[in-house]
């Protein structure tokens, strides 16, 4: 084992004195000598065997990388495991800190708790509360800083952005007439046809008029509008918000001295209030439209018939009620649809999930909320 201790083959060699042993590395340590490290580290059990003490002499080592400390480190523990004393000697600076940094340590199968399946519900629902309440404290949060940023535009008139309003008044209001007409027509062709197949066995046609125009001036018009607002224009918003912040144009605004609310936000969110209340008015006409079309050519009702019926089923409460809600609606999606794309990080997988995720609370928020309206016209009988 004796060899000259420039030789740039890792090689170990054994000196004993009593019941010590010392063992002095020579060579390269290194990964292009891989094999020979693991060989002769294989040996140094039976090389140390009955010594109480062990002490590993590296002053010979001309080259230690992070494979060959590890490697020695591995063989310090397994001595130590042995009940012997074991320690490096010889060591400079450079090789102290290697060793320090890639200090070996065992790798334990993480045992599974053996949870019941109910514990594991309950703990899943107990995730998902918390999770709601901190996206409900957040939401708060961030609509307090809307109302801020919108306060300083109002007293400064001139900070407002209105190229901005009208361009997102367009992509989100005008562009978006074909789809959310074309849908609430043959929603409204679906509502009337099955109304009319059902009450025909009553000899209660007429009442479907009542059915269309109630249900799609109440809920429809407005439920729809805000879902394909949601999945149209909420995740862009999102998309682009987060593709900002993934260029760092965000913080760029902020090192200008601007407030990313300021500028991005509060547009979005006015267009959307704007245009939702105008977007719901075409759903319900095109809506009546599809129904009264249906009634016609399925259920033989003029179209005279129709509107006169209609005119006195409804009234102008009937109408106001989808037409209150499409604001409120139009303020939950923007605000979500932002704080999602605020929470995007640096990776377009990030980017994907907040988009997703912009869109589901959206359709979900603004269900929960066209329920808490229903209550509250209820109560109020309006």
């Amino acid at each position: 084992m004796n060899r000259n201790h420039m030789d740039p083959v890792a090689n170990v060699v054994v000196e004993r004195s009593g019941a010590d042993v010392r063992l002095r590395f020579l060579g390269r340590w290194t990964s292009e000598q891989a094999e020979a490290v693991e060989q002769k580290a294989a040996s140094l059990p039976q090389e140390a065997e009955g010594a109480g003490r062990v002490l590993m002499d590296l002053s010979g080592v001309d080259r230690l990388d992070t494979l060959g400390a590890w490697v020695l480190d591995r063989a310090r523990t397994d001595f130590v495991k042995r009940g012997q004393e074991a320690g490096f000697v010889g060591v400079d600076e450079p090789k102290r800190i290697l060793l320090h940094e890639v200090a070996y340590h065992e790798f334990g199968v993480k045992r599974a708790v053996g949870a019941s399946a109910v514990v594991e519900i309950l703990s899943d629902v107990g995730q998902g509360v918390v999770g709601a309440g901190q996206d409900l404290v957040g939401g708060v949060s961030f609509l307090g800083s809307l109302v801020t940023a919108l306060g300083r535009v109002i007293l400064n008139p001139f900070r407002f952005r209105f190229t901005s309003l009208v361009f997102h008044l367009e992509a989100v209001g005008f562009r978006s007439v074909p789809i959310i007409t074309l849908i609430s027509f043959l929603v409204g062709c679906i509502v009337a046809q099955q109304g009319i197949f059902q009450l025909r066995r009553f000899g209660a046609t007429p009442f479907v008029v009542d059915l269309t125009a109630i249900l799609t001036l109440r809920e429809l018009g407005v439920l729809l509008t805000s879902i394909m607002v949601a999945g149209r224009s909420g995740s862009a918003f999102t998309a682009e918000i987060g593709s900002m912040k993934m260029r760092e144009e965000i913080d760029a605004l902020r090192v200008m001295g601007l407030d990313p609310v300021e500028v991005l936000v509060v547009p979005r969110i006015l267009a959307l209030m704007i245009a939702m209340p105008l977007l719901t008015f075409l759903a319900d006409i095109a809506g009546l439209f599809g129904g009264g079309v249906v009634a016609w050519i399925y259920g033989g009702i003029s179209q005279e018939v129709f509107i006169g019926r209609m005119r006195s089923a409804i009234g102008f409460n009937t109408f106001m009620v989808g037409l209150i809600k499409a604001p409120f609606m139009a303020l939950v999606i923007g605000l979500i649809a932002s704080i999602e794309g605020l929470a995007v990080q640096g990776s377009a997988e990030s980017l994907g999930r907040q988009v997703t995720s912009s869109v589901v609370k959206s359709i979900f928020m603004v269900i929960v909320v066209d329920g808490l309206f229903a209550m509250f016209f209820a109560s109020i009988k309006y």
